[in-house]
């Protein structure tokens, strides 16, 4: 299992002196296995979540003409919560490495799409580059906190993933089209195909509490891209950005949005392979061995620990 930070052995040894207690098998162990399931999530989208939060009261609540521009507060309020994911060692410095990597690649993007018109801030602020203000990276560091929390809680493994260098040219690829499509031929479409091909026959493992589930790793891929389209439109809503059809008046974001977060999940998981290798499944025996160094019964709560 890939190690917790150490708030999160805390959180995990109490819970599991109450879960451990629960039912192992009927409708009473599915519906916890679906609490833990939500829990988990909820914990992993913390840095996500706390940011989307901050951006939502600001759009509610700051004052206009105050001495301190919108946009610097959400930058300002952007590095607190990073501090303190670290500080609170609800981050590793090894995921900030990647979380960072996140938000050069995000800043990079969002100058060039700035550039040509996709999309638009409001010009205030010191603490911008260019039109830019500097809190729109944290919203790409955002998706690469949860990258990398998700790895971890749920012990994320993977049978039949491809080679690391194939989806490396593949993310490069993806990145690359963001900006030359502005020019050139848009190639999202061959893109869009080339993953299914590339990623289709993946599945992804992973763990909730005592069970094992798994699920196609392209499903996995548009149920996030699709968590983040309805959190992009809450945050254009909230006046963070907006595209050019809502600068009249705001209106739900295009679901033709949905492919570009798509594609943006395979440069994520690329980054996030750069922090943990993609692991396969763990065979039965492997379990078994682990819960027998441990002195344990290969069916006891406490082995099934060992397991998850």
């Amino acid at each position: 299992m890939r190690s917790f930070t150490s708030v999160e052995r805390r959180i995990d040894g109490r819970a599991h002196r109450i879960l451990d207690r629960a039912a192992a098998d009927g409708v009473r162990s599915r519906l916890l296995e679906f609490a833990v399931f939500g829990l988990k999530q909820a914990w992993a989208c913390i840095f996500g979540a706390a940011l989307l939060a901050v951006i939502l009261a600001a759009r509610l609540w700051y004052p206009d003409g105050a001495a301190l521009a919108r946009n610097d507060f959400l930058t300002l309020a952007a590095v607190a919560i990073q501090i303190l994911m670290v500080a609170t060692r609800l981050e590793t410095a090894r995921e900030l490495r990647v979380i960072v990597l996140f938000h050069l690649v995000g800043t990079v993007m969002e100058l060039f799409k700035t550039d040509v018109g996709s999309w638009s801030y409001e010009a205030e602020g010191f603490l911008r580059i260019g039109s830019v203000p500097l809190f729109s990276g944290f919203m790409y560091a955002a998706v690469g906190s949860y990258m990398v929390r998700v790895f971890r809680l749920f012990d994320l493994r993977f049978a039949r993933y491809p080679r690391r260098w194939v989806t490396a040219i593949l993310a490069a690829a993806i990145y690359a089209n963001f900006f030359t499509h502005h020019y050139i031929i848009d190639a999202r479409w061959v893109l869009l195909a080339a993953v299914v091909v590339i990623f289709g026959r993946c599945l992804m493992h992973f763990r909730v509490f005592r069970r094992q589930f798994r699920m196609p790793l392209v499903l996995a891929f548009l149920l996030v891209a699709l968590f983040i389209w309805i959190a992009e439109n809450i945050a254009t809503w909230s006046g963070a950005w907006l595209y050019p059809n809502q600068l009249d008046g705001w209106h739900m974001v295009s679901p033709d949005k949905l492919v570009s977060w798509f594609l943006l999940m395979i440069i994520s998981v690329v980054l996030v392979a750069w922090v943990y290798k993609p692991s396969p499944p763990e065979q039965p025996e492997e379990v078994s061995g682990a819960a027998a160094e441990a002195g344990m019964s290969p069916t006891s709560p406490a082995a099934r620990r060992v397991s998850s």
